[in-house]
């Protein structure tokens, strides 16, 4: 029996280039309308926010730039608060229309059916609550985390002061007491966050929603948990590397300002456009592996395709030399 290709962090990405550059124009055209925005925002975000924090209008050549200059703070108005929440809505409903129409069309190319653009906009009408809600039921989770951390916190506190001891909050124990705390829980919302990355596949291709997507997750990223995380830091890590120097770069002087202003403000999101395309083609793909590898993927394969030939990404024989080659 042959030794099947591995399934690690380079496949995945492997597998999901081929798949984008089959359907190019299709996987552009997704891109342009949803993800065109948010990159955009995410770049031009702190130079929105200064230009209304701060009371004293920027130059438009400060747009990517970070700014140590103290003005005096405006007062947060209704206005902001509105203005906030409509942009957190808004880009909100971009990440899910991107998230369920690249997740439908990477995985119909993953098994070489037809992808249309209007099929995968159509797709939105059954999947895009179904997101919305699994995001909600996300988010009561990690809430509910936090405040009952919280809450063991607040009552340890009280006892130790009920006992009669007296805590410095400056000290240097309260200080690393905190630090370490800090880390702890980050290291858990990081741990949920590669247990959950498969869950927005799942709402997209198995039609489940709220709590069920979660858990559903949790048992099929067992086995991949390492190329889940490496495929999170490894796209987050360039976002933020970008990001960072979008934020601080010093632009031109004169009327070049205006000019390389223009020109890093379109590079910049463009680059994250692709990232954020490739990081959604990824995780699909990355679904697709780990169903493979509990056995679930050649079931799937067998009851639609029947007998014929399929080309899978992970082995170019048949499907019953791949049903032999994956039962665990």
């Amino acid at each position: 029996m042959e030794t099947p290709t591995t399934l690690d962090f380079c496949g995945v990405l492997s597998e999901s280039r081929k798949i984008m550059k089959a359907h190019s124009r299709h996987f552009l055209a997704l891109s342009v309308l949803f993800l065109l925005p948010i990159s955009f925002s995410m770049v031009a975000f702190r130079t929105l926010l200064l230009s209304i924090t701060k009371s004293e209008p920027q130059q438009p050549e400060s747009l990517l730039r970070y700014t140590h200059n103290q003005q005096q703070q405006k007062p947060i108005t209704l206005q902001f608060l509105f203005l906030s929440l409509l942009y957190a809505f808004t880009i909100l409903i971009l990440s899910l229309c991107a998230t369920g129409t690249i997740t439908y069309s990477v995985y119909h190319g993953f098994f070489g059916r037809p992808v249309k653009f209007v099929s995968a906009i159509k797709s939105l009408s059954n999947s895009l609550l179904r997101l919305f809600t699994t995001v909600l039921s996300a988010q009561i989770i990690v809430i509910s985390v936090y405040v009952f951390v919280g809450l063991v916190v607040f009552v340890v506190i009280k006892g130790i002061e009920v006992l009669g001891f007296e805590i410095s909050y400056s000290s240097l124990y309260i200080n690393i007491a905190y630090v370490i705390g800090s880390v702890v829980l980050g290291l858990g919302f990081l741990y949920l966050q590669v247990n959950w990355s498969l869950a927005f596949v799942i709402v997209t291709v198995e039609a489940s929603w709220g709590f069920d997507p979660l858990m559903r997750s949790t048992y099929l990223v067992k086995g991949m948990r390492g190329v889940s995380l490496a495929l999170m830091l490894f796209f987050g890590g360039i976002m933020c590397l970008i990001l960072g120097l979008i934020w601080n770069l010093e632009v031109g002087s004169g009327i070049w300002r205006g000019v390389l202003f223009v020109i890093q403000t379109v590079v910049a999101s463009a680059c994250l456009m692709v990232l954020l395309l490739h990081s959604l083609a990824t995780n699909t793909v990355l679904y697709m592996y780990c169903k493979a590898l509990h056995g679930e993927l050649a079931v799937e394969i067998a009851e639609e395709f029947a007998r014929d030939y399929v080309s899978l990404p992970f082995d170019e024989e048949k499907v019953p030399h791949v049903v032999s080659v994956i039962q665990p």
